[in-house]
């Protein structure tokens, strides 16, 4: 029987947005059985396969490989495609934007709400925030490793319970672990500067998230933060587990993962030091993921598959970097550096 003969190739990538997306064509490629290794770049939106593909072409190689990644909405291609922006669709994302904040506007002046204040990430932000970030391309990843679980338990017909432990172990893990990170906080005991400072990078965080989702700006891509890639990959392994209690592993892994709208959470939790403040606000977080993650759990819901996905990422992009603005210049008030902007 002749050596599998191992060759390389490069492909060019469509539908990466974040450090997530590297993790996922990564992951998915290596866990065909002929390929050998991929390596993929946001950079240049490209990825480097090593495999034994026989004699076909690099152009059919990209049409197999688009195949595995397509549910995740990634494709693969020889040549470079040209990417095209719909500005079109700001004509709708604008207003859209526009009315929800000023409907935010009207409800913080009449009392109702209190989603910002003194430059604090509040139980109503973070629940907010993470209603945005389960329709995201960051949850993609999240979405992408429920489906992949409920597919390999739904052989076994196992349909509903792999699916509550998940969502189980998610939300109670981010209770546990932010409350942790929230008391680490208070070890460092952080001063009024360093909370200050804080606050600002977490605004800063913010900001360069909305400005992804907007899918405009390619550098920006280059500047979201992502957790270390090696604890990112041990929490993507907790998925190649069989156990019973898999999904609910899968579900606490998902605290570790590569999106930037979590880590911006995490961040805001440290400066709390206090583990009741802090469990409280992944979970706000967590729950604000919730009903979407249901709906993938439960049906073919896919935001990657919808017709007007680019109309949403730009109106959640424009209320992301408005609720950025608006904690970066509350921050800056509470800090002495500009006098009051707005009365929130």
């Amino acid at each position: 029987m002749p050596e599998p003969i191992q060759k390389k190739y490069c492909f060019h990538v469509t539908g990466m947005h974040c450090n997530a997306c590297i993790l996922m064509t990564e992951s998915e490629l290596q866990d065909l059985p002929h390929v050998t290794h991929a390596k993929s770049s946001l950079a240049t939106h490209t990825v480097e396969v090593i495999g034994d593909f026989g004699d076909r072409t690099p152009a059919d190689i990209a049409e197999e490989l688009t195949l595995v990644l397509a549910k995740n909405g990634y494709a693969l291609s020889v040549d470079k495609t040209e990417r095209r922006i719909d500005w079109g669709e700001f004509k709708l994302a604008v207003p859209i934007a526009l009315t929800f904040m000023l409907a935010f506007v009207a409800l913080q002046k009449a009392g109702l709400v209190n989603i910002l204040s003194g430059g604090d990430v509040t139980y109503g932000t973070a629940f907010v925030v993470g209603v945005i970030a389960s329709l995201s391309t960051c949850m993609a990843m999240v979405g992408g490793l429920l489906l992949a679980m409920s597919a390999t338990f739904a052989r076994s017909g196992d349909k509903i319970r792999p699916q509550l432990l998940f969502h189980v172990g998610r939300i109670a893990s981010f209770f546990v672990l932010g409350g942790i990170v929230g008391a680490l906080g208070s070890v460092f005991r952080l001063s009024a500067f360093a909370t200050f400072v804080l606050g600002l990078i977490i605004g800063i965080v913010m900001l360069i998230l909305g400005l992804n989702l907007l899918d405009v700006f390619d550098w920006t891509k280059k500047l979201q933060p992502s957790m270390p890639a090696w604890l990112s990959r041990h929490a993507l392994g907790v998925t190649k587990f069989t156990h019973v209690l898999t999904p609910m592993l899968v579900g606490i892994a998902t605290f570790f993962l590569p999106c930037g709208f979590t880590q911006s959470m995490q961040l805001y939790t440290l400066s709390t030091g206090s583990f009741i403040r802090g469990g409280l606000t992944m979970l706000s977080f967590a729950l604000g993921t919730l009903p979407v993650l249901s709906l993938v759990s439960f049906s073919s819901f896919s935001m990657e598959k919808n017709a007007k996905k680019g109309i949403f990422f730009k109106t959640a992009g424009l209320i992301v970097i408005l609720f950025a603005l608006f904690n970066i210049a509350n921050s800056l008030v509470v800090a002495g550096y500009v006098p009051p902007l707005f009365n929130f």
